[in-house]
């Protein structure tokens, strides 16, 4: 079986524990790899070469660096479907899926290049007699990420490249889960010419975490991932005086008018809902039907909910593949089982569900719940898994006020034909990320992610403008040059003369 290890100094390292972890095809229900947990002596190791590495390329001018990152951009995208294989094979996404995270990955890549233009500050002449002022944005040092199983390839790109480009050195822990692309990404940076220590992988677990959120020389740690985790490594990293950034979970919500077009809301639906077995943090999971819009809704939902291409992903005609792990499965379909007993409506039961051929995959099929209220667990809770629930409202005021009574504000999109109503929408709502007629409102990599509430911790969005000034810090720089001998020393506060 594969043995998945780290990369350190330029090169797949063996690793000194003895803790493995089984890496699954979620198709077959089967282990194909082992992955090493890390120890801290491994992270230090990484570290340590991280900031061996830093002077050299902190001090490489800006656009030597964006080169460097223009070559790996050349190489991901000539490996992108290796990348969607990996993808597919480990996570259980279908290949078309798998294709699109690694697209919307290289955005951010696209991005970072440019950051000869991001790092400009400014410059003021004169703003006293003889003085003149200007600021800069320099690098933190050694900067770590810890990513989510959900999408291997996207979130890390949603960090490194930024930070990579701004003078950082990163490290990066993947999850345990699915760690094969992390290695991809290391071996073409090598290829594209980043120097040895400037980009690391270390594979592992909360052993792993801690001793990233406890060293003295990491200085930001970005996360995304479940709230709990989140609040945990926001709480922590911070007490050790790091700069922290942590996306939490979600719970998103989509709001269906009377006057919407069902047609376009049942598709949108459909495909934010069931599209990667509902685990993104972007998935609609909340149907919010207003009015009369309920019944007509409910029923064409079923309809397509029941006739669901579901496989291992690798078909052309694959709408859905299976969910990550044995656990997952066993948790959506605990949390399904939980709904009907606190009196949902099962409108659609995914569970038990079987692919032929391939019986021991981790496989639940689409499920839907009508007159779904807000005390029940499967609204509450982040389900991660294609479970769509819709909940009856008035009226979009009693729409609104439900959404924003939610814990989370990660995403929320309103689909109706009356642009009065959107734009009241847009302005009450107590979310982060906002469609109007999109379901999926995941801002392009030159725009910011990041959701609101429990959703957030810290007070920087990741990738785009307010990823440049995570990773790095600003200088104020005012500078004299005299010509005249000194005319003594003052002691009031300095003001323009």
């Amino acid at each position: 079986m594969e043995k998945i290890t780290h990369f350190i100094g330029g090169r797949r390292v063996d690793t000194n524990s003895d803790r493995y972890a089984d890496v699954f095809n979620p198709a077959l229900g089967v282990a194909v790899a082992r992955v090493a947990l890390g120890t801290a002596d491994e992270v230090n190791d990484a570290v340590t070469g991280a900031v061996a590495a830093f002077p050299a390329w902190s001090n490489t001018p800006p656009l030597t660096r964006a080169r460097v990152l223009f070559k790996f951009l050349n190489l991901i995208q000539q490996h992108a479907d290796d990348f969607a294989a990996i993808l597919t094979r480990e996570h259980g996404k279908t290949f078309s899926d798998a294709q699109g995270e690694v697209a919307r990955g290289i955005e951010v890549v696209e991005y970072a290049v440019g950051i000869p233009q991001m790092l400009k500050g400014e410059y003021t002449d004169q703003i006293a007699r003889g003085i003149d002022a200007w600021s800069m944005r320099q690098p933190l040092g050694v900067v770590a990420g810890i990513t989510p199983f959900n999408f291997p390839a996207m979130v890390p790109m949603w960090m490194f490249p930024i930070a990579l480009a701004c003078g950082n050195c990163f490290i990066l822990k993947p999850s345990e889960r699915d760690p094969s692309a992390s290695l991809l990404i290391a071996e073409l940076l090598q290829q594209a010419g980043l120097p040895d220590g400037v980009f690391s992988v270390i594979q592992g677990d909360k052993v792993t975490v801690d001793a990233l959120l406890d060293h003295p020389k990491v200085k930001a740690i970005s996360f995304v991932g479940s709230t709990p985790i989140a609040e945990y490594i926001y709480a922590r990293g911070s007490a050790k005086g790091k700069r922290v950034q942590a996306l939490g979970g979600a719970k998103n919500h989509m709001v269906v008018m009377p006057d919407a077009d069902m047609q376009v809301a049942v598709d949108a639906l459909i495909g934010a809902a069931y599209g990667s077995a509902g685990e993104r943090c972007m998935a609609i999971s909340v149907a919010v039907a207003v009015g009369d819009a309920g019944d007509k809704l409910v029923a064409a939902l079923a309809e397509r909910t029941r006739n669901l291409k579901i496989n291992d992903g690798m078909e052309k005609d694959a709408e859905m593949g299976p969910v990550v792990t044995a656990a997952a499965k066993a948790r959506i379909e605990g949390l399904i089982g939980k709904g009907v007993e606190e009196g949902a409506t099962l409108v659609v039961d995914g569970r038990g569900f079987k692919v032929p051929g391939r019986e021991n995959g981790f496989f639940v099929g689409g499920t839907l719940f009508d007159h779904v209220t807000p005390e029940m667990s499967i609204y509450k809770e982040e389900i991660f898994g294609p479970v769509l629930c819709v909940v009856r409202a008035p009226d979009v005021a009693t729409a609104v006020e439900l959404i924003n009574d939610h814990e989370y504000g990660n995403g929320v999109a309103v689909f109706t034909r009356d642009g009065g109503v959107a734009r009241e929408f847009v302005r009450q709502i107590e979310v982060g990320m906002v469609g109007v007629n999109v379901p999926l409102p995941v801002p392009m990599a030159f725009s910011s992610f990041g959701g609101w509430k429990r959703s957030l911790f810290g007070d920087h969005h990741v990738y785009g403008p307010e990823g440049v000034r995570f990773y790095t810090r600003a200088k104020a720089v005012m500078q004299r040059w005299p010509n005249t001998a000194s005319a003594g020393a003052e002691f009031a506060f300095p003001q323009m003369k």
